[in-house]
């Protein structure tokens, strides 16, 4: 993948931050684009920038640039910025391919603008891959067999570089599960639905009326959706 549409995305979505700003920082490889360049520019410019982040990639990210944690207690943030693994023609996202999907929602819903910022590549007619779905460990086996009743698939995802399930942020397991082609007007209901699964805590569809505009990179330039 050329990271230059990242760079693009990234780069547009730095014109929406201002001075004392409060963002909700979102995780990912394109986040963290986003958050060296906006270290340039606070280093450059001398901004106040507060954050609060969704992971701890983005933590350290956010650190390293200059940016001043806060937390939820505190404030709202005014902006959020996050990526997506999948956006469709009507700006509905998955994601969760990091793992932080949980914390990525919470931010999300508290922030007063969101923007998800993409690589072009991202972008699909409908979604279609398997959603991320974040589940107590102690309720790992009851949830699989409640998801395969709505999924043609439920996988346990697997850590890389360490034997055994990878861990969320929050100490829990996650399962992906493939619920085929999501139509448009069956996203908010599939969201809905996987989390009245007793022990699963979030699930990584994000329905477009939380999201507020979509930034989409290309090899050369980068657009609003």
């Amino acid at each position: 993948m050329d990271s230059s549409g990242k760079y693009n995305a990234a780069k547009l979505a730095l014109e929406l931050v201002k001075d004392g700003m409060v963002l909700g920082i979102g995780s990912g490889s394109t986040v963290e684009v986003f958050l060296n360049l906006l270290g340039d520019k606070i280093r450059e410019e001398g901004l106040e920038i507060y954050g609060i982040p969704s992971s701890y990639q983005s933590y350290f990210a956010a650190i390293r640039n200059g940016v001043e944690i806060v937390d939820l207690v505190e404030f709202e943030p005014d902006l959020c910025i996050d990526g997506a693994d999948q956006v469709d023609a009507k700006l509905n996202c998955i994601k969760g391919g990091g793992g932080a999907m949980t914390r990525e929602k919470i931010v999300a819903k508290a922030s007063r603008k969101v923007v998800i910022i993409v690589d072009e590549s991202k972008l699909v007619e409908k979604l279609s891959m398997p959603v991320p779905v974040e589940v107590l460990p102690f309720a790992y086996g009851y949830a699989v067999k409640r998801l395969k009743e709505k999924a043609k698939d439920v996988r346990l995802r697997e850590g890389k570089g360490k034997v055994g399930p990878v861990i969320t942020d929050n100490g829990n397991f996650i399962l992906d599960c493939d619920f085929g082609v999501l139509e448009d007007e069956k996203v908010e209901e599939m969201e809905g639905r996987t989390k009245l699964v007793s022990g699963v805590v979030e699930n990584g569809i994000f329905p477009k009326k939380i999201v507020d505009a979509v930034i989409a990179g290309s090899q050369s330039s980068a657009r609003f959706l």
